[in-house]
């Protein structure tokens, strides 16, 4: 499959909030990045990327340096930034959850290119860029059942994926994004709706992440709806 390169518990302390009475992020300081949600849902492009996303502002985890990566830290960082309600709950745009004395916001959006640039949304939102964790999720819906898909990721740095709660791919190191660095085994996309979970780890540097769905023989399926409720 060809690859591109691209430039650029704390579970009992994670808290369900009601939704955040702060106004929208401004869409100005989002763009050309990311753009608020304003429709019920979208395609992939036409390269199959999935560009709807909700996604909680930073978490902070300072690392002075992404070398230290490995499998064992970055599983134990995600278990202790667990997110509430289980592996398959869905939150909503503007609820917060309470992260070791933070209050963090879910935001709804669209990403302006295939790699959605974490950095300059947490720079857009006042948030830290550096030494953070940011989750993110989105609902995939099918009109049919996908036996034969497999999940394509890249992420700057470290990041873990699951659909529909079970862990599907991971990618580890201090590493660059690059689009399809890690391509899950076969899955299965239900008829329906499926949902797609994201974590991203990174210390110094330019966060963020790409994902989508490709078939046995690495074609993108782009015959899905994205959406975010």
């Amino acid at each position: 499959m060809k690859r591109i390169s691209c430039a650029a518990a704390f579970a009992a302390s994670l808290l369900l909030a009601p939704l955040c009475a702060c106004a929208a992020p401004d869409a100005a300081s989002l763009a050309p990045y990311f753009a608020p949600v304003t429709t019920p849902s979208v395609s992939p492009d036409q390269d199959g990327f999935l560009r709807r996303w909700l996604v909680l502002e930073p978490i902070a985890k300072p690392n002075r340096s992404n070398q230290g990566f490995t499998s064992a830290y970055v599983r134990d960082a995600f278990a202790k930034a667990a997110l509430p309600g289980g592996a398959t709950a869905f939150p909503r745009d503007g609820q917060t959850v309470r992260v070791d004395g933070q209050s963090l916001q879910w935001h709804a959006l669209d990403a302006g290119l295939f790699d959605a640039k974490l950095f300059y949304l947490a720079q857009g939102l006042g948030k830290p860029t550096y030494g953070v964790i940011f989750w993110v999720t989105t609902i995939i819906e099918s009109d049919r059942e996908i036996a034969d898909a497999h999940l394509a990721v890249g992420s700057n740095s470290a990041s873990m994926w699951w659909l529909n709660g079970a862990e599907t791919t991971a990618l580890f190191g201090d590493r660059r994004m690059v689009m399809d660095d890690a391509v899950s085994p076969r899955i299965t996309l239900h008829k329906g709706r499926n949902i797609l979970r994201g974590a991203i780890i990174n210390g110094p540097g330019l966060s963020d992440f790409c994902a989508r769905f490709v078939d046995d023989a690495g074609r993108p399926i782009t015959d899905l709806r994205i959406t975010t409720r």
